[in-house]
């Protein structure tokens, strides 16, 4: 009886399992957490090295660094507020410009376009993500900018009622101000929404070509034509990848230097309108004003930094939240 009790609590320890990996494996095992690691030490140490260059601008103005609109080497002033509403403005107007397109892009691309034709467009839309910025600033400046100021000329001459669409002229005069529409928060939006399709077009067809092939066949076999099943299975069940693709399009928004560059017309005043010319973003004032900063000024530039950082941070976490936590998010990740 002790040998048999002895046998059965021998049987009812946990045998360890062995994966039984190759070299090749093991190696290629090691490789990939080495490089998310150094992934992870880069991360944080940029954000370590803005934290540190930032201690001296908080203790010299502190709060007063994020809420002042005043930016000025004598007397030393810091005051990011007014960029701060510059950055949110673009990326807004980019985000309201590229959701329609890019959504409606990921939709051709996973559910209408014929099998030959679905991976060109594939690859082209891959192929804009790897377009320069500078690129896209000079299409802006040079192509888009005219027409633009007159989209924006009829917008503030019949909407100009609602707030943030007027425009300090009078917009119906046969000799208007075209200066006052150039510049302005409106085409430089346009312009990043080129830059943040590809991303969000990406991610979202992504999403929608793994909506569950059973699911799809059952309403079209229910009578759904092809728009319903996507209405009734697909984009319920790519909601995730739609918000998440989103706000990475917005995180690259909040960030995006050279093509905004190339347009604003640096402003530091308060104004909430977007088809006025006269603005800046927290981009193009490192950009423009980095080699000719005094010390003061340098470390203000690197504070204004940190606050990008911690912004673009916030939003690409949360998207990839709202994605790991969908239906979708189980088998894609952003």
């Amino acid at each position: 009886m002790v040998a048999s009790a002895e046998a059965v609590e021998a049987v009812d320890w946990p045998i360890r399992i062995d994966p039984g990996r190759t070299t090749a494996d093991r190696v290629f095992h090691i490789s990939v957490r080495s490089v998310a690691a150094l992934v992870l030490i880069i991360f944080g140490s940029i954000g370590a090295f803005l934290a540190y260059q930032s201690i001296p601008t908080f203790h010299r103005y502190g709060l007063k660094f994020l809420t002042g609109s005043v930016w000025s080497s004598t007397p030393p002033e810091a005051g990011i507020a007014s960029t701060l509403v510059g950055t949110v403005k673009v990326a807004l107007v980019a985000l309201v410009v590229a959701f329609p397109l890019a959504l409606a892009c990921a939709l051709y691309i996973s559910e209408y376009a014929p099998p030959r034709l679905r991976s060109l467009l594939v690859g082209l839309v891959d192929l804009m993500a790897a377009v320069p910025s500078v690129v896209y600033g000079a299409w802006g400046l040079l192509l888009i900018m005219p027409q633009a100021k007159l989209v924006s000329r009829w917008m503030a001459q019949y909407l100009g009622w609602i707030p943030f669409l007027r425009v300090n002229t009078d917009a119906s005069s046969a000799t208007w101000a075209e200066s006052r529409f150039v510049n302005s928060p409106f085409i430089a939006g346009i312009i990043v929404s080129m830059m943040i399709i590809p991303i969000a077009a990406s991610v979202m067809r992504t999403v929608f070509s793994q909506a569950p092939l059973g699911e799809r066949e059952a309403a079209l076999a229910l009578g759904a034509t092809r728009w319903g099943m996507i209405r009734s299975v697909v984009l319920p069940f790519g909601r995730g990848g739609i918000i998440g693709g989103t706000m990475l399009g917005l995180g690259r928004a909040l960030g995006e230097t050279i093509a905004v560059v190339l347009v604003v017309s640096l402003n530091f005043g308060f104004n909430f309108r977007i088809l006025q010319g006269g603005f800046s973003t927290i981009s193009s004032l490192i950009a423009n004003d980095f080699n000719d900063s005094t010390q003061a000024q340098l470390a203000a530039l690197m504070t204004a930094g940190l606050v990008l950082f911690v912004m673009t941070l916030i939003v690409n976490t949360i998207a990839a939240v709202i994605v790991s936590r969908s239906r979708s998010g189980a088998a894609t990740e952003i």
